[in-house]
């Protein structure tokens, strides 16, 4: 995928937006095996994603696996994946005291000053507090409840946010 500096940066979380965890049988694993879980994968988010004016990033544990997994099935290509660097136990104590998530100050540095948007299932008030007094440009963090994942709400406010941004 081509990166375009001039676009917002997406960042992106499986678990709990594209791998929903909610009840019902439309989230029930089918099948057994291993990847029984990813049948929960819902294969229009693909193109709609996709279609987002954006450079589209993992920002997930799974790492790498996140493109070779999920990725084919939702019909998108290898992107960006962000390495999680070792916190320091200082960021690390900060951090939890302050409630913020532990991806947060990677993720700011990753952007570099660009304007991103981030979906997560884990996004807390004071995630949303501390981005704008260390990022200099916008971000929009988008919390997805994680029993329903991504739907067409989430698509109403992250596309309009992203073409302004």
């Amino acid at each position: 995928m081509t990166v375009h500096r001039d676009r917002p940066l997406f960042f992106l979380d499986v678990d709990g937006p594209l791998l929903p965890f909610g009840a019902g049988p439309q989230y029930a694993p089918t099948g057994p095996g291993p990847d029984a879980h990813l049948t929960r994968l819902d294969p229009r988010l693909g193109p709609r994603l996709a279609a987002l004016p954006c450079d589209l990033v993992r920002a997930t544990t799974w790492g790498e696996e996140a493109n070779t997994e999920p990725a084919p099935r939702l019909g998108l290509p290898r992107l960006p994946v962000v390495s999680w660097p070792e916190p320091s136990a200082a960021h690390v104590h900060e951090d939890q005291w302050l409630g913020l998530h532990w991806k947060t100050r990677a993720l700011v540095a990753w952007a570099d000053g660009r304007p991103f948007a981030w979906v997560d299932d884990e996004i807390t008030d004071a995630d949303r507090d501390r981005v704008p007094a260390h990022h200099p440009a916008q971000a929009l963090l988008h919390h997805v409840a994680p029993s329903r994942g991504l739907t067409d709400q989430d698509f109403t406010i992250l596309g309009p946010w992203l073409r302004a941004a």
